[in-house]
Formats: C-alpha cells, sequence, structure tokens
C-alpha cells in the first residue's frame, strides 16, 4: 500500500475504520472514489456531514431522527397504547422491516449489564416509566435480546412496570423457520419449548 499517495492511504484508513470493512475492501472503495466524478464524491460527502449535523435522538423514542419526533413517533395511523422496548435503533428497523407490528417504540439505548459498569440509570428506563404513567400505553412488548444481559433487562422492567395497568408481553423466541433442530443450541431449543403453543 506504501505505493499509493498519502492522500490515498489516509482515505483508506479512515475507510478501514467502519465496522466490517477491512483493508482491501476500504482500498477497492478509495479507488472508486477517486476515479468516481467530482459530483458524486461531493454529495457522499456532503450527506455524511449532514447525518453528523442534523440526525438527533427523538424525543419520544430515542430512536434516529431528523426532527424533534421521528417520523415513526408523529405518524397518527399508528397504535399509541402499543409500545414495543427494543435495545437499538437497529432493532426497531429490523421490526420495522418485518411489516408485522404498526405501535410505537422505546429504545433503551442498551442493556443492563452490571459487569461493564451499566446499571439503570445508563439506559432509558427511567424515562420508559415516565412514559407507562401516563396511561396511554395499554400494552408494552419487550423485545430486547435473548442474552444473558437482555433478559435480565427484560426481568428489571417486568419487575418495574408490574406495578402499572398495563399488559406486559415477551416477543417469543426459538426455532428459526426452516432450523433444523439437531443444529440448534440447547438454550434456544429450550426457550422453544417454554414458549409452545396451542395448534
Amino acid at each position: 500500500m506504501n505505493h499509493y499517495p498519502s492522500s490515498i492511504i489516509e482515505l483508506i484508513n479512515n475507510i478501514s475504520r467502519l465496522p466490517g470493512i477491512g483493508k482491501k475492501t476500504a482500498e477497492r472503495l478509495a479507488i472508486h472514489l477517486l476515479h468516481a466524478p467530482r459530483q458524486e464524491v461531493k454529495q457522499l460527502a456532503l450527506s455524511i456531514m449532514a447525518l453528523k449535523d442534523n440526525v438527533r435522538p427523538c424525543s419520544m423514542c430515542f430512536g434516529f431522527s431528523d426532527h424533534d419526533v421521528c417520523r415513526i413517533c408523529s405518524d397518527q395511523s399508528r397504535n399509541n397504547e402499543l409500545l414495543c422496548v427494543v435495545e437499538r435503533p437497529g432493532d426497531m428497523a429490523a421490526i420495522e422491516r418485518s411489516g408485522s407490528y404498526s405501535g410505537l417504540y422505546h429504545i433503551l439505548s442498551g442493556v443492563l449489564s452490571p459487569m461493564n459498569g451499566i446499571g439503570p440509570e445508563n439506559i432509558r428506563i427511567k424515562e420508559l416509566v415516565e412514559r407507562v404513567k401516563k396511561g396511554i400505553i395499554k400494552e408494552v412488548v419487550i423485545a430486547t435480546s435473548t442474552s444473558v444481559e437482555g433478559e435480565a433487562t427484560a426481568s428489571y422492567i417486568t419487575g418495574l412496570l408490574d406495578k402499572y395497568s398495563v399488559k406486559l408481553t415477551r416477543i417469543a423466541s426459538g426455532i428459526p423457520i426452516g432450523g433444523d433442530l439437531k443444529y440448534v443450541d440447547q438454550v434456544t431449543l429450550k426457550r422453544a419449548m417454554e414458549t409452545r403453543y396451542a395448534v
């Protein structure tokens, strides 16, 4: 890589800092940008700056937004009595892509992890309780991961919200569609057995 001018090397190094991009991919992208029309490269640079300048947490759900309230929270067609609690904006995006949910969201911005010094005050649990206290929400769907931390966070939230007149549900987990039982890990198989349903 030393045969490149320093400006190309610097770009390769900067691109390779992005998650999932190694040096070879960064090199291909840098060379592509070098040969791309100037306007295309300028547009990319402007959109990156706009991302940093304009995107902020939604004041309601704490997802990504260009405005004070995000597109989902301001959508009058959404069911405002249904609230799905997720760890990160990416989890919300995954649920939205499924097309299976029409309520609102609450993003915790993490999970409880005492080993890493993350307690209830470090994630958005207090804000969740405040939303439930208002009495509009009828059901809270807890959609944290099935990791130890995700399960602990779900249990903690359930304990906190149990005293309010709100239905508490947890997303189901188990065998993936098309999954072969002999390849499924024991924890997933155990959960699938525990959450079995009548047919």
